[in-house]
């Protein structure tokens, strides 16, 4: 039963990890691409879990989260166009102080709007109840989330290596230059990321806020630990920010197993260790940019 209780405990670890991936790899491509530390990342991570609750109510759960990435989309789609894109050549620091005074704005038009007290969000009627395996019991809505983050996860990977737009993403991470040289403007694809990467937050939003609080802090909550996770896969790496997550997620799961209070403080513990051993991250590569 111990050994059960652990793998529920491993599994959990998975489904948070799954939870921090879907917010970090956004952050981490814009970081990447754009070089723009965006810190109101999680403000649009809580307004995909607000705006799910709203299309919810009238559209169903389902519509809720296929319609929430694309409303948030479109507004990753504003923000870069008026503001992020004019920081792209600035100092980091700019952009830094920029979008965390966004994030703080963001955070109080969800006050004014929703206001101030946590909203309730229910699961699915048809996702309730668990999954019996032997000694093994598990949530059945915790594992359509782990199966739902492993095919966005597919469905980005093939996006950025089997597709041309991809092909130029990556060159542009790597050697903006030679990309430049040839003709090709990064700005289209820039927007085009941004938008990927609120939307792929926002979803995050929509499908675990029955199973978090929504309320408006989420954002700023969550931030902090998709920045840990980047740090620890390492930039301009899209396998390194999956495994940072899941080690985060799993590493986390299992020190609240055996010491709860430790819990949160787990993955600041793993960050300092990859960092002592490794400085750029699991998997960091070096982007000419910014070095």
């Amino acid at each position: 039963m111990q050994l059960m209780f652990l793998l529920e405990q491993v599994v959990n670890g998975l489904v948070l990890g799954g939870y921090y991936l879907l917010i970090a790899l956004g952050l981490s491509l814009i970081f990447s691409v754009g070089g723009v530390v965006n810190l109101a990342h999680g403000a649009f991570y809580a307004l995909g879990a607000y705006i799910s609750l709203e299309i919810g109510k009238r559209l169903g759960f389902v519509s809720a989260v296929a319609l929430s990435p694309v409303v948030v989309g479109m507004l990753g789609v504003l923000f870069e166009r008026f503001l992020l894109r004019r920081f792209y050549t600035a100092d980091p620091i700019l952009s830094l102080l920029v979008t965390f005074g966004l994030a703080m704005v963001a955070e109080q038009v969800i006050r004014i709007v929703w206001g101030a007290a946590p909203l309730p969000a229910s699961i699915p009627q048809e996702l309730k109840g668990a999954i019996i395996i032997g000694d093994f019991l598990f949530s059945r809505y915790r594992l359509t989330l782990l199966a739902i983050v492993i095919v966005v996860l597919a469905a980005i990977w093939l996006l950025l290596h089997k597709t041309s737009f991809g092909s130029v993403v990556r060159a542009g991470i790597q050697r903006p230059d030679m990309v430049a040289a040839l003709g090709i403007r990064l700005q289209p694809y820039m927007t085009t990321i941004v938008a990927l990467g609120v939307g792929t937050a926002a979803l995050g939003g929509a499908l675990f806020a029955p199973i978090t609080i929504v309320h408006p802090a989420m954002g700023a909550e969550i931030i902090t630990a998709a920045f840990v996770v980047v740090v620890i896969g390492g930039l301009g790496s899209f396998w390194g920010v999956v495994l940072a997550a899941i080690l985060v997620g799993v590493v986390r799961g299992v020190t609240i197993h055996f010491l709860p209070p430790a819990g949160e403080a787990s993955m600041y513990v793993l960050m300092i260790l990859v960092l002592l051993l490794r400085p750029r991250g699991l998997l960091g590569e070096r982007i000419e940019k910014f070095e």
